[in-house]
């Protein structure tokens, strides 16, 4: 069971509150929590983009297939090309089927977090059946669940989402990580006008130890979803203050703001900043693939000319 302490840093990165953690204090290397709470730190960094600080980090930590992974994950974030990217990928495929193995090294935890980080980084590369095997979706580990449910949600599939939610209620404690992913597929069903979701965000964001502006940003697109623009801007605005530049506040900020709650030429600025900062970012994606696709069909409609009125 872990300690007050390492449960209090679990919550805190489930929450997203990667910058109390990339700031926080390791335990004593004795401390049996020293290696979780680091992995827990490094796993901030990734998120923040700091990979070179998480790759220093890690050197600090006792070798372990959780931090080869871990690794791993850094250096495919961090890679400037393909080829970079592929050889972490190839890191992570190693050690899946590494700690497969009857003498596999490392505990259940470890083994767990390798598929978790396999897996999410198989996810962001476009891989979705080889992070759904990778990750399991019979599995029993909830932080794999949530990435499952994470997937499924980003390929348009709530329905199998809900499924794993209620498989993972028959066994799963009824914590905060169960709590975050109903919480998640409410905001992307739209299930009971998004109350459940509203509810847990500002429940969250109530607690005076938490600084979470990832927290604020889902209850910004939640109060999107609900038609409350200026409740929302107010929202996106504070988690753009205390993590600026991230391009998940900035995409939410840039949709209020379509719909009128930002002047335009603000929102036309900021959306210069996520496509020029932020290409591989999902919505800029799609806005691009939709822009390529109406492109397409221009060329393929051919205007008729205009009709001239004949003299009598």
């Amino acid at each position: 069971m872990d300690s007050s302490e390492l449960y209090h840093v679990k919550q805190q990165f489930f929450l997203g509150a990667y910058g109390q953690l990339a700031d926080l204090s390791l335990p004593d290397p004795n401390s049996p929590d020293y290696t979780h709470t680091l992995l827990f730190k490094a796993r901030a960094l990734i998120v923040l983009r700091r990979t070179q600080d998480a790759l220093k980090l890690l050197t600090e930590a006792p070798t372990s297939v959780a931090v080869k992974a871990t690794s791993s994950l850094a250096r495919y974030v961090g890679a400037s090309d393909v080829a970079a990217k592929e050889s972490a990928l190839e890191e992570l495929r190693d050690l899946s089927l590494e700690i497969e193995g009857d003498d596999a090294e490392g505990d259940e935890r470890d083994k767990s977090l390798v598929k978790v980080l396999a897996g999410t980084a198989f996810a962001r590369d476009g891989e979705i059946e080889e992070a759904l095997e990778t990750l399991g979706t019979d599995t029993e580990d909830l932080e794999a669940v949530a990435v499952i449910v994470q997937i499924f949600i980003s390929i348009n599939r709530p329905d199998l989402a809900k499924r794993q939610f209620e498989r993972a209620k028959r066994w799963a404690e009824d914590d905060l990580l169960l709590q975050l992913i109903e919480s998640t597929i409410g905001l992307a069903t739209g299930r009971d006008a998004y109350a459940n979701s509203s509810s847990f965000y500002t429940e969250q964001l109530a607690n005076p130890s938490l600084s979470s502006p990832h927290i604020l940003t889902s209850r910004g697109v939640t109060r999107i979803l609900r038609n409350e623009f200026q409740e929302a801007k107010s929202d996106l605005e504070e988690s753009l203050e205390q993590q600026k530049s991230d391009p998940e506040a900035m995409a939410a900020y840039a949709v209020a703001g379509g719909l009128g709650a930002v002047k335009k030429s603000e929102v036309e600025e900021l959306w210069s900043q996520i496509l020029n900062g932020y290409p591989d970012y999902p919505m800029v994606r799609d806005v691009s693939q939709k822009a390529d696709m109406f492109d397409q069909a221009v060329a393929n409609f051919t205007v008729p000319p205009l009709a001239s009125a004949t003299a009598s």
